[in-house]
């Protein structure tokens, strides 16, 4: 019989990659998340039957213990953004990831592949930074043998990083920049998934790996590349920390006094995030030690990008008929 992989998180952004590469190698793939019945669509990554999204709550034993019967493998890809309410950084990040980790043993399975983020670190003022950290902990205290990765900000068709900006050029003259000097080294989705996949067949050594892609540059570099893809000229404006503070602050109010309804376009706890760099460490195992040779973006954001231009997927033709009159 195939073997069965558990995904927490499988029909998220970097989980649904994985769950496709792992269900094009014959594996069977449990996809454990919130919703089910929103995730009808990774049923089509095999063949029927052979990917199945189920209900999973990752603050409940039970709950987890049931998506992990069974399971040859599991892959932990849940993260949040929110610093308060249930679902928060520790709940998720870090008792979350314990959790998992903890049933992981109990139930016997044989590798854990866990999705954190460079910049983890315990003693950072950023509480996604220090439960990411704690979260790396936890689950190599119960699965010493598990494949952490730690990606850069991560690029692709579904990102929340690119796709943000761009949208914003639609109805912004310029782009508004907290730490627009803070270097990142985006890293394509697609080289995560295949990074978990070897994790999770066996077939990376148990460690910490640190993912970038090829190119490393600061974010407003980053965001003068996306302008060009999308051919618009839009101001970049950096803003001092201090201004990021009180914008933070500001959201942050409104988050609370919205319950949660209304969120605001920066959290306080990304401005501290956004002090230090994104990059892969000099010292640290990464894509090389895979054997992966990480995309690049110029290779991959004209292909979902090409939206947010002024003509669309008509730009194109548009430049084709502008050279025949010339």
């Amino acid at each position: 019989m195939s073997k069965l992989v558990t995904i927490f998180g499988g029909s998220g952004f970097i989980g649904r990659y994985i769950a496709r590469r792992l269900a094009r190698k014959g594996w069977r793939v449990r996809v454990a998340c919130r919703r089910p019945e929103t995730a009808g669509f990774v049923r089509t990554y095999g063949v029927v039957g052979q990917v199945e999204p189920i209900f999973c709550n990752i603050r409940d034993d039970d709950s987890v213990r049931g998506a992990l019967h069974s399971a040859d493998a599991v892959v932990n890809c849940v993260g949040t953004f929110d610093a308060k309410g249930k679902n928060n950084f520790d709940a998720i990040q870090h008792e979350g990831a314990a959790r998992i980790a903890r049933l992981a043993k109990e139930q016997s399975v044989a590798r854990m592949v866990h999705i954190s983020a460079i910049g983890a670190d315990a003693e950072s003022e950023s509480g996604y930074a220090r439960t990411k950290a704690e979260g790396e902990a936890a689950v190599l205290e119960h699965m010493p043998d598990a494949v952490i990765l730690r990606p850069s900000v991560v690029f692709g068709p579904e990102d929340a990083f690119f796709n943000r900006f761009a949208k914003m050029t639609r109805i912004s003259p310029f782009l508004p920049l907290f730490g627009a000097e803070t270097r990142f080294q985006p890293v394509y989705v697609d080289d995560v998934a295949a990074a978990a996949v070897m994790g999770a067949t066996g077939r990376a050594a148990p460690g910490v790996y640190e993912l970038g892609g090829p190119e490393a540059a600061s974010f407003r570099d980053l965001m003068k590349q996306m302008l060009s893809v999308i051919m618009r000229r839009r101001l970049v404006i950096g803003f001092p920390f201090w201004v990021g503070a009180i914008a933070g602050w500001m959201s942050d109010l409104m988050t609370s006094a919205t319950l949660g309804v209304i969120s605001g376009p920066v959290t306080g706890d990304q401005i501290k995030q956004l002090k230090a760099d994104n990059v892969v460490s000099e010292d640290a195992h990464g894509f090389e030690a895979l054997g992966i040779s990480p995309t690049s973006m110029d290779a991959i954001l004209p292909e979902y990008l090409w939206a947010y231009r002024p003509s669309g997927q008509y730009a194109a033709i548009k430049d084709s008929a502008r050279d025949l009159r010339t």
